[in-house]
């Protein structure tokens, strides 16, 4: 460990991740953390409402919507850097459903790259994974998905089954569910050891891995009442060291 964290909250995400390589971070603890209450996560759950409809699901499938986006960041300086939008790509070995093709996706509003939450959260993640391994630089990918369920079509958070991202440091941020049951997240060690489960469910919940070491996964969702709208919010934020 090279990068001294203070909060305590952050101390223990670096426990957890330099030690089993799993940790859930609830959501008022990483409100505390980033200094955010339950109308910021109000506030910036509204751009999930401008996420569009991801046309590259293998399965077929049409439950997914999501942008995309990508920067640089120093957390010892505070520095964050939006990144030219461009193709994202995964090789078939990582993702054996959509990989091996660059996926274009929609890029991130302005409104989004710019939300100062979405710093805060950002900057503090970085500097809990420095302080992890040593790393000084990152690049930060982030993912914002809708999945959405209905009475015809399960949503699929990880159609792909239980598996690896290909980077650093995953992490998975709960924004919102409405009418789904389902959704339960495991993190486990590349010998199958089963390191935690949780459904994440308030908003701010926060599940992390070290990505080099377990692989995760998450179980369908549906609808509770299948005659109302359904989904599943959240932003998955990969790290990766520069």
């Amino acid at each position: 460990m090279t990068t001294a964290v203070a909060h305590p909250v952050a101390v223990d995400a670096v426990n957890a991740l330099a030690g089993p390589g799993g940790h859930l971070m609830p959501a008022a603890a990483l409100s505390a953390l980033v200094g955010v209450d339950t109308a910021d996560w109000a506030r910036f759950a509204a751009h999930w409402d401008e996420l569009t409809l991801d046309t590259y699901m293998a399965d077929g499938g049409t439950y997914r919507f999501r942008r995309y986006g990508q920067f640089e960041l120093d957390p010892a300086a505070d520095e964050l850097t939006l990144l030219p939008h461009a193709p994202y790509r995964q090789e078939s070995d990582i993702n054996p459903l959509n990989g091996g093709i660059e996926r274009v996706f929609d890029p991130l509003t302005d409104s989004f790259a710019g939300d100062p939450l979405l710093r805060s959260v950002l900057v503090e993640l970085g500097r809990i994974f420095s302080a992890v391994d040593g790393t000084r630089s990152w690049n930060v990918k982030l993912h914002p998905y809708r999945i959405s369920a209905s009475a015809d079509q399960k949503g699929q958070p990880a159609p792909e089954g239980r598996h690896r991202d290909g980077v650093t440091f995953i992490t998975s941020l709960m924004i919102g569910r409405a009418n789904v049951t389902g959704g339960e997240s495991g993190v486990y060690t590349d010998e199958g050891e089963h390191l935690l489960t949780t459904t994440l469910s308030e908003p701010g919940d926060l599940l992390l891995g070290d990505d080099r070491r377990t692989l995760h996964s998450v179980t369908p969702v549906q609808p509770v009442d299948p005659e109302l709208a359904a989904h599943r919010d959240v932003l998955v934020i990969a790290y990766t060291a520069r």
